[in-house]
């Protein structure tokens, strides 16, 4: 395939599930040799046109062509015969064998009707030094990181399909030095022809890798772009639909008041967990929102965990209102006024098999106790009500929670905490995965809940998002707390310095 030439059109694709428009008449370009973003905010119908031309879902109308001839694909199998492979955020690999087996899982070379296990350590190490990742192809997949396991995923990728690869929020697990070295290999493979797709959600990523953007808005084509001549204004604009004037005006008051910060919520005094976090003193206000910074692996999720009871601590004291908590179990936190919205909101937050009423009513059922069981009336007002509060975006409030985008299910999450009336709230990633327009609603909502007097710990690897929102912020290096800073002091380079191993006030 000549380089610049259209390697995958999608011309008026249509679908619908459950009477909902997801995409109507969408057209999609790539070309060879191009790293194509594709962005939306969520339910814009990103995953929709994805599952699509994976064979992953049907669609009504429409057609798809690869390299000029038209193609369907019925299945996620079907679609790699027809040169197109997926790495989804979620690795989908097999942890217990070795980095070779999960490369020619299901295609290993044979030799007098047994696995050639030379010849596969060999095409291996081969296909991985091509794209300049150094890594021992005969050790099991679970010695490696998330990013070497996602490198992995793309090789083996790249090996099945010489034309499409898909990229689905590659980059949210990973630091700063592993997306680089993803960036790398994707420039690679572009120079190799290959056409890449690129979903996510970090617009600073979009302008350092990707050639052009295409926009969708509610289902619909808002337009495709070249990445150098759509500034990031406009991009934003137009995946909103509406003028944005900047998220900096989240912060334009502190959240708190002299006042409400007089009143202690939470004193962890030498909380620690051995082989999670160390132990550290921390007081959390009504009216703070404190933000807990570091890089991945820093301790930022094992403090939260830790003061919840998710991970009990073996060292140090808590209080809550000025009174000792013993808290040994998650249950004991939610009764005490504790919510705690989890980083992995698809296996720690909602249960995709129940409804969106079903999951929003867990915590305020658990907190009551199956002595005192909601009403279904009960039930749906509750859910209604905050369905409307946080623009939950589902078909009714039966539908599956499964059915439902990513930033919406962090929402059903974010409704089922904010339903039981907590005292205290521990925000890990809230707005990870999620569009920007609803990164702007749930920082709202943050500072919001602090002015009416709540206590919030939010945890966030966009330390901009955090300047946005937080009144102090914690900063964490190798599982201690080496740093707190407030107000003036919150700045991009004091955070910088102190997480590096600068001082901080």
């Amino acid at each position: 395939m000549k380089i610049g030439g259209e390697i995958l059109t999608m011309h008026h694709i249509s679908k619908s599930f459950l009477g909902v428009k997801a995409l109507s008449n969408v057209d999609f370009t790539l070309r060879a040799g191009e790293i194509h973003a594709l962005m939306g905010e969520n339910g814009a119908g990103k995953s929709t046109l994805i599952k699509v031309l994976t064979g992953a879902e049907e669609f009504e109308s429409g057609e798809i062509r690869i390299a000029g001839k038209p193609i369907i694909n019925r299945s996620p199998q079907e679609a790699q015969l027809n040169g197109i492979s997926t790495v989804y955020q979620e690795i989908n690999l097999c942890p217990n064998l070795s980095v070779a087996e999960n490369l020619f899982l299901g295609r290993q070379p044979q030799k007098h009707g047994a696995i050639d296990w030379k010849t596969m350590y060999k095409k291996a190490k081969e296909a991985f030094e091509a794209l300049d990742i150094n890594i021992d192809v005969t050790s099991t997949l679970d010695n490696y990181s998330l990013a070497i396991q996602q490198m992995v995923a793309i090789a083996r990728a790249v090996d099945i399909s010489s034309r499409v690869l898909i990229l689905d929020e590659p980059t949210s697990s990973l630091d700063d030095s592993e997306v680089e070295k993803l960036f790398s290999i994707m420039r690679k493979l572009k120079e190799c022809g290959l056409g890449i797709i690129f979903v996510t959600h970090f617009i600073e990523q979009v302008y350092k890798i990707c050639d052009r953007i295409t926009v969708l808005r509610n289902g619909e084509l808002v337009g495709e772009y070249e990445v150098g001549n759509l500034p990031r204004v406009q991009l934003v604009a137009r995946m909103m639909g509406k003028d944005f004037e900047g998220l900096a005006e989240i912060k334009r008051h502190e959240a708190g008041t002299e006042e409400d910060n007089a009143a202690t919520v939470i004193e962890a005094r030498g909380l620690g967990c051995t082989g999670k976090v160390k132990p550290f003193d921390l007081n959390v206000s009504k009216g703070d929102v404190i933000g807990i910074s570091g890089l991945l692996g820093s301790g930022r999720s094992e403090l939260a965990r830790v003061i919840y009871g998710a991970d009990k601590p073996d060292t140090g004291e808590l209080k809550m209102n000025d009174k000792k908590l013993d808290i040994r179990a998650p249950l004991d936190a939610v009764r005490s006024g504790i919510a705690f919205l989890p980083e992995n909101r698809k296996e720690e937050g909602v249960i995709g098999d129940l409804s969106v009423r079903e999951n929003i009513v867990l915590a305020l059922q658990a907190r009551k106790g199956i002595f005192r069981l909601l009403g279904k009336k009960e039930q749906e007002e509750f859910t209604d009500r905050y369905m409307d509060i946080l623009k939950i975006k589902a078909s009714d409030r039966e539908a599956p929670v499964k059915r439902l985008s990513g930033g919406n299910q962090q929402k059903v999450v974010l409704a089922r905490w904010l339903l039981t009336n907590p005292d205290f709230l521990i925000l890990d990633e809230p707005t990870r995965g999620i569009d920007i327009g609803t990164k702007n609603e749930i920082q709202r909502l943050i500072v919001n809940l602090a002015k009416e007097g709540k206590a919030v710990i939010f945890i966030s690897s966009e330390i901009e998002e955090m300047l946005r929102t937080c009144n102090r912020m914690v900063v964490m290096r190798d599982s201690s707390k080496v740093g707190e800073l407030s107000n003036n002091e919150i700045t991009q380079e004091n955070i910088m310095k102190a997480i590096a191993g600068g001082n901080a006030s």
